[in-house]
């Protein structure tokens, strides 16, 4: 079995809801979004954006399983607590737009779903209290549509 086989392989069948998947590609350009200088406000998203891509498991753009949040995918999230739902893409800072859900990877969202997979559950900070959802489900992953790029 090759490398990227038995990292597909072990991905399938060791996951832990605590594990992240995050794209080589991604993981380069969020560490450089992470080194750049920022605003002070930025600094505490910043920091646990860099504890998150530390603990993730690094996988090439096209071995990343269809089923894990990578940037630029759209999912829907469902509340834990309710019938609330979520439907956001994850992108970087300068193309959020709140107003059609591109939410950026340094908003605790974003940053709490990044490398998780379908049906993880996800906990993030917000003013009410922490918010507690589900990954329900993928509606675009760029690298499932052939798209290693983005």
């Amino acid at each position: 079995m090759t490398t990227d086989l038995l990292t597909r392989h072990l991905m399938k069948t060791l996951h832990s809801p605590s594990d992240i998947y995050v794209t080589r590609l991604d993981y380069a350009r969020l560490m450089e979004l992470v080194q750049q200088e920022h605003p002070a406000v930025a600094s505490p998203a910043l920091t646990t954006l860099e504890h998150e891509l530390t603990r993730a498991h690094l996988v090439d753009s096209y071995d990343i399983l269809p089923d894990v949040v990578t940037m630029n995918s759209r999912i829907k999230l469902r509340d834990l607590h309710s019938i609330d739902e979520l439907e956001i893409t994850l992108v970087y800072p300068p193309d959020a737009d709140l107003s059609r859900n591109r939410i950026s990877i340094l908003s605790p969202v974003a940053i709490a779903v990044l490398g998780a997979r379908l049906g993880d559950k996800v906990r993030w900070p917000a003013a009410q209290g922490p918010a507690s959802y589900w990954v329900e489900a993928i509606l675009h992953q760029p690298e499932a549509a052939g798209d290693w790029h983005s």
